[in-house]
């Protein structure tokens, strides 16, 4: 396990003057976002810092490009004011999400919200994976999911928290070479049962089903998907905006959604015909 951060109280900086922030709804509260020293899940892990939340950033490889990232993202919300530690984990190996989950508990001593962001899948038709990617593909995309709620459970419980799933448009319309979209819809059923299945718990679960965003993975979609840049720059999401729903799903407004996956999205998917897709 790696931890960075600093331990100084949320909403000062290290000389105990006031951080601006939007507000302070979620203080003394810890986030765990899989998949967040990068893309999406970096924009979420900024959001809940500077709603005041402590932050678990997680990545999957030790010594990579992607842990560089995640130093810099605990870095970046200590020098604001907040805390946050990065972790080691990789979902698909469920004593590798145990010991992340255990170690958060050990550093903050609680759980409020866990958000499902991690993703990882070969551009290519599901048609032409191999085995071992099709493994991979369901190991990671799914069963890391579930690992993850699992282990989750018993401190969410405590603190009546909130899980939320980010699913992409892939989950309901065809994308070239994205196999990751069966793992999307498969898992947006899930969100709907285990709504359902933790109700007692007072655990609540929900989605957002992002458009478009310009991340790393969108440089390669755009290989497949021929005229896909030729879309209007409107429909194009930001990160931030895919961070916003999830702040809404974990907040007080949202306590009458209960296993719902918002589509978040521009308006992408409210026409079946562009033009310059054609």
């Amino acid at each position: 396990m790696n931890l960075y951060g600093s331990e100084n109280d949320l909403g000062v900086d290290r000389d105990g003057k006031p951080v601006p922030a939007k507000n302070r709804v979620f203080q003394n509260r810890v986030a765990f976002i899989t998949g967040s020293s990068r893309g999406i899940g970096s924009s979420i892990a900024r959001e809940f810092a500077h709603c005041g939340a402590d932050v678990v950033i997680t990545n999957r490889k030790r010594s990579g490009s992607s842990e560089a990232k995640g130093k810099k993202l605990c870095e970046e919300i200590s020098e604001e004011g907040g805390r946050a530690i990065l972790v080691n984990c990789d979902i698909s190996q469920k004593k590798s999400v145990k010991k992340a989950i255990s170690d958060a508990k050990a550093h903050f001593g609680r759980l409020d919200f866990l958000i499902l962001n991690a993703a990882r899948a070969p551009f290519k038709p599901i048609e032409t994976l191999f085995e071992r990617e099709l493994k991979d593909l369901v190991n990671t995309n799914y069963l890391g999911h579930i690992f993850c709620i699992q282990e989750s459970i018993p401190l969410l419980e405590k603190t009546q928290g909130k899980i939320v799933f980010i699913s992409s448009l892939g989950s309901r319309f065809y994308n070239p070479s994205y196999p990751l979209g069966s793992m999307k819809a498969a898992m947006e059923s899930v969100v709907r049962d285990c709504s359902e299945s933790l109700r007692e718990k007072k655990i609540l679960v929900n989605g957002v089903c992002g458009g478009l965003v310009k991340t790393d993975s969108f440089k390669t979609m755009r290989l497949y998907w021929e005229g896909i840049e030729q879309l209007p720059d409107d429909l194009f999401m930001e990160p931030e905006e895919i961070a916003d729903a999830v702040i809404f799903l974990c907040g007080p407004a949202s306590r009458g959604i209960r296993g719902q996956t918002l589509v978040v999205d521009r308006g992408l998917s409210n026409s079946l015909f562009y033009p310059v897709l054609q």
